[in-house]
């Protein structure tokens, strides 16, 4: 062990009272809070980000394919494509994607003797993975399929089932409006209840078998509303879906979609929440150097006597800094230990217990979703040390203005 580290150990776990010892715990308190606020907002607009994404990408997928329609809003019925098997095959082998499941989409009336509540319904075949939605359901089971008809089984979400005051196993007069403009009523069972918690799908959607809208468009068993693609890494989606529209088999009316360009406004706003993590992060790593440089130039004056007497002993100018920075390294190192320790421990508490709740209409969940990201973790204690390091040497400069014959008279 080196003279500057060894002067710098007996300073940093020096139990003598004195201001300085004051300064140094209020510096370590500070770093602790500084590094700890850094990981558990990280953790937290991770989990917010991945939790609210993966609910739109397990609705509606990662890329869609449909028929071009400029001017149609994100949730609206579809013009009708017919199913193309030399693309789908070419789609399917694509190494990125994971699942392909044809969809279709008609408005519909729900009706009780009090009560009447419009909604979207979804289509979907018998192929499709309802393991994409099972963190949604809340109540029963997904419908089942019957090969020579349409299912009569229809799953709802919570709020339209609070609306019209339903529950598993009832029985629901559904309305249609045919392409004459004529209404198609029908009798479907509520087999399950669902919940996403993103109020534009729970108050929309309900889910049932496109044979039924086939049926009420009058639609051939090969024509499809399009095509929802899950890819193995949400990263890919736009370039698969720009490879898919560049393909030959696609036919030119046809077009690919990812579901950010679907639905801007709520990635958007994910953008908005990560940019606001970024200010609060820097105006944290600024308050932990300003705290470090404080209480480096107090630890400097308080011990102008010792560098005095250490300058007079033959020591040189670095030596001198050495000790300072070797004492700032200290201070800053259990800062970071003590931070990481107390964000880990609030973050495993989230886990556990859901402390931290959130208003469910405002942010897509009832309580703060937490994903760490190790090297996220060890990114802000490596950060914090390296920032404060390249600060510090600053106010270390001015042991060399220090003389040692007026330091030593210095009271």
């Amino acid at each position: 062990m080196n003279v500057a580290s060894f002067i710098a150990q007996r300073i940093a776990f020096n139990q003598q009272k004195s201001f300085s010892r004051f300064i140094i715990r209020l510096s370590v308190a500070a770093t602790i809070i500084s590094v700890a606020v850094m990981i558990v907002t990280l953790s937290f607009v991770n989990g917010f980000q991945d939790t609210v994404s993966q609910k739109v990408f397990s609705f509606w997928g990662h890329v869609r394919i449909g028929y071009r329609q400029p001017m149609k809003a994100s949730i609206a019925e579809e013009e009708p494509i017919e199913s193309n098997d030399s693309l789908l095959r070419i789609v399917k082998n694509m190494p990125q994607v994971a699942t392909v499941h044809p969809f279709a989409t008609k408005y519909a009336i729900l009706k009780t003797n009090a009560e009447m509540e419009g909604v979207l319904l979804k289509g979907l075949d018998s192929t499709y993975n309802f393991q994409h939605l099972a963190s949604f359901l809340k109540q029963g089971r997904w419908i089942q399929f019957n090969d020579s008809t349409y299912s009569r089984e229809i799953v709802v979400s919570t709020y339209t089932a609070n609306q019209l005051h339903l529950k598993l196993n009832d029985r629901i007069l559904i309305y249609f409006v045919r392409p004459d403009g004529s209404l198609r009523p029908d009798k479907l069972t509520i087999v399950g209840i669902y919940k996403t918690s993103i109020e534009e799908y729970d108050k929309t959607f309900a889910i049932g078998d496109i044979k039924l809208i086939r049926r009420l468009n009058g639609w051939s068993d090969d024509q499809i509303g399009g095509y929802e693609i899950f890819l193995k890494d949400y990263k890919q989606m736009d370039q698969v879906s720009n490879a898919i529209y560049n393909n030959d088999e696609i036919p030119q009316t046809w077009e690919t979609k990812t579901v950010k360009e679907i639905y801007p406004n709520i990635f958007d706003w994910l953008q908005v929440i990560n940019t606001n993590s970024t200010v609060l992060i820097s105006i944290m790593i600024v308050i932990a150097v300003i705290n470090l440089i404080t209480c480096l130039i107090i630890l400097v004056l308080e011990r102008l006597r010792m560098i005095g007497i250490l300058k007079s002993l033959g020591a040189t100018n670095w030596t001198v800094q050495k000790i300072f920075l070797h004492h700032s390294v200290i201070i800053t190192l259990m800062g970071i230990i003590g931070g990481t320790i107390l964000a880990l421990t609030l973050l495993w508490l989230q886990q556990s217990t859901g402390f931290v709740r959130l208003p469910e209409d405002a942010y897509y969940m009832d309580r703060a979703s937490v994903k760490i990201i190790w090297w996220q973790v060890v990114a802000v204690g490596a950060g914090t040390l390296f920032v404060s390091l390249m600060v510090l040497f600053i106010p270390s400069f001015i042991v060399r203005s220090v003389q040692p014959i007026k330091a030593i008279r210095f009271n």
